[in-house]
Order: C-alpha cells, then sequence, then structure tokens
C-alpha cells in the first residue's frame, strides 16, 4: 500500500515588522516547491500585503534571496493563500492581489492541515 503524498503547508504571520521570519518561511516554502513538494503558503497578519502587487518587491534583506522571486515562484508551482479576515481588516479583496493569489478563511486552512501526509509550519 502505498502511503499518501507529502505536502507542505506554510503560514506566515509577520511581516516586515519581523524581515527574517517573513523571508524564512518564503524560503522554505519555495525551496519545497523546487524539491518537488506539494506547498499551500498561507499569508496572514502583517504577511498579507505581500500578494498585493509591488509590496514584495520593495522588501530587501540582506543575504537573502528576493522575495517577490521567492513569492512568484511558489505562485508558480504550489498555492498562495491570503486569510480572509485578514484581507477584509485591510480591505483587500482578491482582485487586488498578484495573480493566482487566492482568499479563504480558516476552515480551507484547518482542511490542508489535516489532509493525511501534511506537514504544518508556522512563521
Amino acid at each position: 500500500m502505498d502511503s499518501p503524498a507529502r505536502s507542505l503547508v506554510v503560514k506566515v504571520t509577520a511581516g516586515t515588522e519581523a524581515p527574517e521570519r517573513l523571508s524564512q518561511a518564503f524560503t522554505v516554502a519555495a525551496t519545497a516547491v523546487a524539491s518537488g513538494v506539494e506547498v499551500s503558503l498561507w499569508l496572514t497578519g502583517e504577511s498579507t500585503w505581500m500578494a498585493v502587487p509591488g509590496r514584495a518587491e520593495e522588501f530587501e534583506l540582506p543575504y537573502a534571496a528576493p522575495l517577490v522571486d521567492l513569492r512568484d515562484a511558489v505562485l508558480a508551482g504550489g498555492r498562495v493563500t491570503v486569510c480572509s479576515q485578514c484581507a477584509a481588516r485591510r480591505d483587500l479583496t482578491e482582485d487586488q492581489l498578484v495573480a493566482g493569489a487566492v482568499v479563504k478563511g480558516a476552515a480551507v486552512f484547518v482542511e490542508e492541515v489535516m489532509t493525511a501526509g501534511a506537514q504544518a509550519l508556522v512563521y
């Protein structure tokens, strides 16, 4: 009997106020995508802004890969989801986000992390 496919769910709770945590979460998610892992990246709190065009492009952290490149790698090979409450608190709608990013609620997050073979990380 085959074991279930492994997947990675990364939840980011930090924004530019915690640049190393923000960068690390995106780095891990993009690295997992590059390794062939099914990846779901959840943006919550201040990290929500990284799904808005132009915001990830402005982020810089010495010795770190550009956040926009990491985000786009995850978009190309995985999923990027913005927390619905977080988006609402920032007056953001899905049509204001980068192409491919979606807005979903807690029930979808719970469903993803409870899937057989899923590993969840929170930054």
